[in-house]
């Protein structure tokens, strides 16, 4: 995968530094992503973000998502104190830009278990950690819509 230029000039500033990667949508931010990307952050020096593209959103939600388009998940993601860099990829899995970032530390939530999460293989392979974060119950963007539709 070809970074941007962007993404390419943040590595080389950041290079040394203990990069944590972690991916995702984040269509609706809510309190369960807020305590997930602190967390997050704590593991390392800068957090960079891989988002999915408003087509991989799609492919991965339905139709019906995402709710917000790609350029304002990404500003709003970029506008938290955690966050260091966001990177939008269209692939289906964010396998390719972890390969191109090497992080050192590779985070997703809760719901996902260690083994499965994308990369860790490669990550764990180049000496870095891996990490299921702690899953926040009760709060989920699938509910806040339902929560919606329901009005």
């Amino acid at each position: 995968m070809k970074l941007s230029p962007a993404a390419e000039k943040f590595l080389k500033q950041n290079q040394g530094k203990k990069i944590v990667f972690t991916n995702g949508c984040f269509d609706i931010i809510h309190r369960g992503h807020i305590t997930y990307l602190n967390e997050a952050k704590k593991l390392g020096d800068v957090l960079f973000i891989g988002l999915n593209s408003d087509k991989s959103v799609r492919r991965l939600k339905g139709e019906d998502r995402p709710i917000n388009n790609e350029q304002d998940r990404a500003f709003v993601l970029l506008n938290l104190k955690s966050v260091d860099f966001v990177e939008v990829f269209d692939e289906e899995t964010p396998l390719a830009l972890i390969k191109a970032v090497a992080p050192k530390v590779l985070v997703k939530g809760g719901d996902w278990s260690v083994d499965k999460i994308v990369g860790s293989k490669e990550v764990l392979a180049l000496g870095g950690e891996v990490f299921s974060l702690k899953f926040v119950d009760g709060h989920s963007t699938t509910s806040i819509i339902q929560k919606i539709q329901s009005l």
